[in-house]
């Protein structure tokens, strides 16, 4: 698989800012506010020496979320190996729990963590609604597959170091 896991540096902005404007997170509406990803630690993947994926953490008082996993290749191995350095981090900091927060449409989100040992949590009905109209209004009103986007859905895990 060749992948390694790293800690964001400040050698790594250059990429990590453009590649976090491509993928829509250089703002996240969640939770009623908007966080900003590179104000939060950061992994970064390589895949062969080269840029591969980058997961934005929130760590907190015994928990730790992910704000933000974007791989710049589905399928390879990218995503599951962030998944578990923040698993790692998380243990290290003593976090009991691991969350993420994604929306009803991301149905391939859905798959991805609850393949990885993440359970359904909560549900914010209407919360993606309040964040178009007052937070973030590029927000588009239809996601993935044509369904309409409009709730936070909260999924969780107690890590395990791997």
């Amino acid at each position: 698989m060749d992948i390694t896991v790293r800690p964001r540096t400040a050698a790594d902005e250059r990429i990590v800012r453009p590649f976090l404007r491509e993928n829509h997170s250089e703002r996240v509406a969640r939770l009623g506010r908007i966080e900003h990803p590179l104000e939060h630690p950061a992994l970064v993947a390589e895949r062969h020496g080269r840029f591969a994926g980058l997961l934005t953490y929130v760590p907190g008082d015994g928990e730790c979320e992910i704000l933000t996993l974007h791989a710049t290749e589905r399928g390879q191995g990218v995503g599951t190996a962030l998944i578990e350095a923040v698993e790692r981090v998380a243990v290290e900091r003593g976090c009991g729990r691991l969350w993420v927060l994604t929306t009803n449409d991301n149905v391939d989100a859905l798959r991805f963590y609850q393949r990885r040992g993440f359970r359904l949590a909560r549900l914010n009905p209407g919360a993606v609604d309040r964040a178009r109209e007052g937070l973030k209004p590029e927000i588009p009103t239809h996601g993935n597959h044509g369904i309409p986007i409009r709730d936070e859905v909260i999924l969780e895990k107690q890590p395990t170091a791997h």
